[in-house]
C-alpha cells in the first residue's frame, strides 16, 4: 500500500516550501481559470513557483492552465502594495484527480493566511440571456458532480467536520464586486453555477434540466475550491467568464479551443475589474 500523508501534514509541507520561496504573506488568494492566467502577469516583484516543484501539489495537464503559483504585488491606493498569491490554472476531477486533490491549490492559498479567496473560471451560459464574453458573479452553486472534497475522515486541525454553505459566496464581497464593476463601467451579471464532472460537455437534455433547476452557468471546476475555503474559514468571491452558449441553445458545436479564445478576449475587462476589486477589498 502506498503511504499518503494526512491532510494537515501534506498541507504543512507545501506551505513551508512556498513560504521559503517568498518574502511576504498574501492579503488575497486568486485562482485563474481557463484562458484567464494573464492577470498574474500584472504582479510586480513576482516569485514564480511551478506546481511541480511544490511538495504534494497536483499538476494541471489541460491547455490554458499554465500550472504556476505567482506571488507578488499589485499597486494599491496611495502607492501601498497589495500582496497577492495567484494560481495560474487548476486541476480537474475529470483528469483523474480526487476531489481533495482538485481542491488542494485552494487549500494552499487559504493556508497562506489571506483575507479572501477570489476565484475565476470559464463557464457555459445556461441562461439564454448570458452570452460569450459576459462576466457573471457567482451568487450560489449546485454541486451535481457526485464529489465533495470533504468526504472521508475529517482533519480537525484544518477545519470542522460539517461546514455551513448557506453563504458560501460572501455577500459583502459580492456587493463590493458589483459596486466596482459599476464604477468601472463593466457590465456584471449574477447567477447560479453548476459543477458537473466533465470532460464531455453537457447534452441538450442536461441543459434543459439545469435550467429547470434554476442554474445560469455550468462548468467543471470551482465548487470544490469554494467548499474547502469555507472549511478553512476564508471568505470567497467568484467570477465566471461566459465563453459559450450551452448545448441546445444554439446549433454551434462546443470546443475547448473556443473556450480559451473567448476567455482570453475578456481578459482586459476581467483584469480591470479584479484590480479595482482587490484595491477596494484590501485597502486598510
Amino acid at each position: 500500500m502506498t503511504y499518503r500523508a494526512d491532510l494537515h501534514t501534506r498541507l504543512s509541507y507545501a506551505l513551508a516550501w512556498v513560504r521559503g520561496q517568498t518574502e511576504f504573506p498574501p492579503a488575497a488568494g486568486v485562482i485563474l481559470g481557463s484562458g484567464l492566467s494573464e492577470f498574474a502577469d500584472r504582479l510586480e516583484r513576482a516569485v514564480v513557483v511551478p506546481y511541480g516543484s511544490i511538495p504534494g501539489f497536483p499538476v494541471s495537464r489541460v491547455p490554458g492552465h499554465p500550472g504556476r503559483l505567482v506571488v507578488g504585488e499589485l499597486p494599491g491606493p496611495g502607492g501601498a502594495p497589495l500582496r497577492v498569491a495567484a494560481l495560474q490554472g487548476r486541476v480537474h476531477a475529470y483528469e483523474g484527480w480526487s476531489a481533495d486533490d482538485v481542491a488542494f491549490g485552494a487549500r494552499l492559498l487559504c493556508g497562506l493566511g489571506p483575507k479572501l479567496l477570489l476565484l475565476t473560471n470559464a463557464a457555459g451560459g445556461v441562461n439564454p440571456g448570458y452570452g460569450p464574453g459576459d462576466l457573471v458573479r457567482i451568487a450560489d452553486h449546485v454541486n451535481l458532480s457526485g464529489l465533495n472534497p470533504l468526504a472521508g475522515e475529517n482533519d480537525d486541525r484544518v477545519g470542522p467536520r460539517f461546514v455551513d454553505l448557506s453563504e458560501a459566496y460572501d455577500p459583502g464581497l459580492g456587493g463590493l464586486l458589483d459596486a466596482c464593476a459599476a464604477e468601472q463601467g463593466i457590465a456584471l451579471k449574477a447567477g447560479v453555477y453548476a459543477w458537473l464532472l466533465g470532460p464531455s460537455y453537457e447534452t441538450p437534455a442536461e441543459i434543459r434540466m439545469l435550467r429547470a433547476l434554476g442554474v445560469d452557468l455550468v462548468g467543471m471546476s470551482t465548487v470544490p475550491e469554494v467548499i474547502v475555503a469555507r472549511h478553512m474559514g476564508v471568505p470567497v468571491v467568484a467570477l465566471s467568464v461566459v465563453t459559450n452558449h450551452a448545448a441546445g441553445l444554439t446549433s454551434h458545436h462546443l470546443s475547448h479551443v473556443e473556450v480559451a479564445e473567448v476567455a482570453a478576449r475578456a481578459r482586459d475587462r476581467l483584469g480591470a475589474l479584479l484590480l479595482a476589486f482587490l484595491r477596494r477589498a484590501l485597502q486598510g
